[in-house]
């Protein structure tokens, strides 16, 4: 069998963890940060986990991860 194409904007912006979550960094920490209080910006800093419904989507694109 061919081998499977791994999408390549998934592979730029989501990886696989150890127990087999999608872990991703959230948007909006490029720029304006001022405006942004210090709890907002705190919680923008931890990485984002991905629901169960969408990872299995997104299990499509990396196939080998």
């Amino acid at each position: 069998m061919p081998k499977v194409k791994t999408h390549s904007g998934a592979k730029k912006r989501f990886r696989v963890t150890g127990s087999g979550k999608i872990a991703f960094q959230k948007t909006g920490r490029r720029h304006i940060m001022r405006t942004k209080n210090g709890k907002r910006a705190r919680t923008l800093r931890k990485t984002g986990i991905l629901p169960e419904a969408q990872g299995d989507n997104l299990k499509r694109l990396l196939p080998y991860a």
